[in-house]
């Protein structure tokens, strides 16, 4: 329990662990960055760790003097994110569902019905879901990973992929690098974090509201 909660804390107050973080470990701040965007992104195990709110908060403290730069940090997580998917595309290829058996504190951390929505995006979207994927939380892990399950060809993720690291990253980084020196934002940023998050997952509250009402037709 104690590690959720620190989870969640980092998720919604990230701006002030990254100035930690910038603080204790300068350059290798890059590193951590491209680390955990890529831990993110390529391990279907590991949706929770974080994603848009991170972008957010980086370019946020780009914009900050003599902080980050943000053309490299849009550089290294653009290959974060592209290797990420590549990388759980390969694993749903090489080992399929067996992978989605992986238990922490012995709980399952991906549900069936978590992989069952991730396959209704692939219906509904086809091929675009690698790209609708990069803005939604948990499916953005599961899409590529799903995706080499299917034996999609590699060829077409690989364009996808790369379209949507581009929307994703370049977009929400440069969001935060300019918008994040609004005072409004800037001094709110945990309910900044909370409306980014309900945004994201609107497509999957609205598949599962549209699922139930046609079971109950």
């Amino acid at each position: 329990m104690d590690l959720l909660y620190s989870l969640i804390d980092f998720v919604l107050h990230i701006d002030q662990h990254l100035v930690e973080i910038v603080n204790e470990y300068r350059t290798w701040t890059y590193l951590i960055l491209f680390l955990i965007i890529f831990i993110e992104t390529g391990i279907v195990v590991m949706p929770f760790l974080p994603g848009d709110s991170l972008l957010f908060a980086a370019g946020m403290l780009a914009a900050q003097p003599n902080e980050l730069n943000v053309w490299v940090v849009i550089l290294l997580l653009l290959v974060a994110a592209i290797a990420g998917d590549s990388l759980n595309y390969s694993i749903g290829k090489r080992f399929g569902m067996q992978v989605t058996k992986f238990k922490l504190f012995g709980k399952q951390i991906i549900k069936d019905e978590q992989i069952a929505k991730t396959h209704s995006f692939y219906e509904k979207y086809g091929s675009k879901t690698i790209v609708i994927a990069r803005f939604v939380p948990i499916v953005r892990t599961l899409a590529p990973f799903v995706g080499g399950i299917g034996r999609m060809k590699y060829g077409t993720f690989l364009t996808y992929n790369v379209v949507g690291a581009l929307l994703w990253v370049v977009g929400i980084t440069l969001a935060g690098y300019f918008l994040g020196n609004i005072p409004l934002i800037r001094d709110n940023f945990s309910k900044v974090v909370l409306i980014i998050i309900v945004v994201s997952i609107m497509p999957i509250i609205f598949e599962v509201i549209k699922e139930k009402l046609k079971k109950e037709a």
